[in-house]
């Protein structure tokens, strides 16, 4: 059931609001701005409902503060209000209003809106999640990684946590092509993702396809032994699926990884982290691929085979 915050001050009305619309939807009542931003930040809302008339912060300024906010600028907000100037309208618009109802308020009418919206918000939620998942493998795509990696080295260096990234491609992928054809090289694309997929499923793990036969995995609060004990399975996972590739290391289809484990600190940029794992990626193929390549923030490297 979606949820909807209602913020007016008014018991009364946020009460009748309520009434209006508690059969189909979830809702939530705040009675100050104070109140609703935090609700807003905390809850994952569909749509607020927002007072124009707040004893504490009038509708527009909390409104520009939602849009500011990472966790609640694409929340709907419908302007509730006994303002009845187009001025007022158009101010509420022009600072992310999606829509504006004018007290009394006409049940049918709220109803209607509310309906309209919600839907909305669904299809661009729909549409997003699609746009970040790619189509071939069914896991997150290039776009989806490139937002989350960044969110998730900021998260590491707040709260002074461990994080690992890895990167890994198909040996000898394009032989493959070569000899079996594209279709079956994006069948092995989808099971080697898949393989990996299934045996990152924590809450703190993300897995993507990079691009081609390339993938990128993302974990947290893991040792670099851990983490490279872990890889070195999924590797183990992926030629254990016994795909044929007989131009390849081994008979089978193979990968070679290469990741590193550090605390990142205030100034510390991913995009170096990200050139140091594929080092060792590079260091993994060198040593004759099928094997992984991982190392810690002192650059102490655990090497599959030497």
């Amino acid at each position: 059931m979606d949820k909807i915050l209602i913020i007016d001050d008014s018991l009364m009305q946020a009460r009748y609001l309520k009434n209006i619309l508690a059969g189909n939807y979830q809702i939530t009542l705040a009675h100050t701005a104070k109140d609703g931003l935090t609700c807003a930040k905390t809850g994952k809302f569909s749509l607020i409902l927002l007072d124009v008339v707040l004893p504490d912060m009038d509708g527009f300024m909390l409104l520009k503060k939602l849009q500011e906010e990472l966790v609640t600028e694409h929340i709907p907000v419908i302007l509730i209000t006994g303002l009845s100037d187009t001025q007022s309208e158009e101010q509420g618009l022009i600072l992310g209003a999606v829509d504006y109802i004018v007290k009394p308020f006409n049940p049918l009418i709220v109803r209607a809106r509310v309906n309209t919206h919600i839907k909305l918000h669904q299809y661009r939620i729909q549409f997003e999640q699609q746009a970040m998942v790619d189509e071939l493998t069914r896991v997150a795509n290039r776009r989806h990684y490139e937002q989350y990696s960044l969110t998730k080295w900021e998260e590491a260096i707040r709260l002074k946590t461990a994080f690992s990234v890895c990167i890994f491609d198909i040996d000898k992928f394009k032989v493959y092509n070569d000899t079996f054809g594209h279709p079956a090289g994006d069948q092995v694309i989808a099971s080697v993702a898949h393989a990996a997929n299934s045996l990152l499923r924590r809450g703190t793990d993300f897995f993507a396809r990079y691009g081609g036969e390339e993938f990128i995995a993302i974990v947290s609060n893991n040792t670099a032994q851990e983490a490279f004990s872990h890889f070195k399975l999924i590797r183990q996972a992926i030629e254990d699926l016994h795909i044929e590739h007989s131009g390849s290391v081994s008979p089978w289809v193979t990968v070679s990884m290469g990741g590193i484990t550090q605390f990142p600190k205030p100034g510390d940029q991913y995009a170096d982290c990200l050139k140091l794992a594929d080092n060792m990626l590079y260091d993994a193929k060198r040593l004759g691929r099928n094997q992984v390549v991982w190392a810690n923030e002192n650059m102490i490297q655990w090497k599959e085979r030497e």
